[in-house]
C-alpha cells in the first residue's frame, strides 16, 4: 500500500503540471495552432486557406493541441516524478547510467519534433502542395492537419532516441558494440527504408530522414564506448567492496 500511495501521489503531481502548463497556455491556443499550420499555410496555392468540416472544430483542433503541447512540455516534470518513484529500487551503478539517459531522452524527443518542424515539414508540404492536379483547390481540414502533424513529431521524436535505444541494448547485455557496428549496413538501409515511409518519394526528402538516423545510430555507438564499460566497472567494484 505504501508504494501504491506513492505512485498515486507522484502521478497527481505531474498530471497537476499538466494542467498548470494547459492553463497558462490556454489563451494562446489560436495563435499555437496558428504557429503550428505554418510551414503548411506557407506552401498553400495563392487564394487557398485550411478549412474546418465538423462543427466544433474551430474551438476543440486549437484546444486539443494546446493540451498535447502542455503534455509535451510538462514532460520533464512528469518524467522527474517516475525517476522519483522508481530510483530507490536501482542499484547505485544502475542510477548513475539511468540518470543521463532519462535527461537525454527528453532532449532527444524534443530535438526530433524541433527536426521535423523545420526541416522536414517545409519540403514535405511544399512537395504536396506541388503535386495537386490541375483544377484540385488544395484546402486542408484543421483537425485532420493535427492529427498528422502530431505522428509525424511522435514519430521523429521516437526515431531520435536511437542513441538511447542502443545504449540499453548494450548495457543490458542484449547485443553488443562489435555486433552492433558488424549490422550499421542493415542499419542505413533501414533508415533510407523509415525515411521513404516518412516522407515524400523523393531522395532529397528520404534523405533529410535516414541521415539523421543513422548519425544518430553511430551517436549511440560512441555513447555505448563511453558509458557502457564504466558501468561495467563500477559493478566490479562493487562486487569486490562487497
Amino acid at each position: 500500500m505504501e508504494h501504491l500511495i506513492e505512485l498515486r501521489s507522484r502521478l497527481l503531481k505531474a498530471l497537476l503540471s499538466v494542467f498548470l502548463i494547459l492553463l497558462v497556455l490556454l489563451p494562446f491556443s489560436q495563435r499555437l495552432y496558428a504557429l503550428l499550420a505554418a510551414p503548411l499555410m506557407a506552401r498553400l496555392p495563392v487564394g487557398s486557406n485550411m478549412i474546418a468540416i465538423d462543427v466544433a472544430s474551430p474551438f476543440l483542433t486549437p484546444f486539443k493541441f494546446t493540451l498535447l503541447l502542455a503534455f509535451i512540455l510538462a514532460i520533464p516534470v512528469v518524467f522527474y516524478q517516475l525517476w522519483c518513484f522508481v530510483a530507490p529500487a536501482l542499484y547505485r551503478n544502475e542510477q548513475r547510467l539511468a540518470k543521463p539517459l532519462l535527461y537525454s531522452s527528453i532532449v532527444l524527443f524534443y530535438c526530433g519534433c524541433l527536426f521535423a518542424y523545420f526541416i522536414v515539414f517545409p519540403v514535405m508540404f511544399g512537395f504536396f502542395t506541388s503535386m495537386a492536379p490541375a483544377g484540385v483547390a488544395v484546402m486542408t481540414d484543421i483537425s485532420k492537419y493535427l492529427d498528422f502533424v502530431m505522428t509525424m513529431f511522435i514519430a521523429f521524436g521516437v526515431t531520435f532516441e536511437v542513441p538511447i535505444a542502443t545504449i540499453i541494448l548494450v548495457a543490458t547485455g542484449i547485443i553488443t558494440v562489435d555486433k552492433l557496428v558488424e549490422m550499421r549496413p542493415y542499419v542505413v538501409v533501414g533508415a533510407f527504408t523509415l525515411g521513404m515511409f516518412l516522407t515524400p518519394p523523393d531522395v532529397f526528402s528520404q534523405t533529410l530522414v535516414a541521415v539523421p538516423m543513422w548519425l544518430l545510430f553511430e551517436l549511440g555507438l560512441v555513447m555505448c564506448r563511453i558509458l557502457v564499460p564504466a558501468r561495467v566497472h563500477d559493478e566490479e567494484g562493487d562486487q569486490a567492496s562487497s
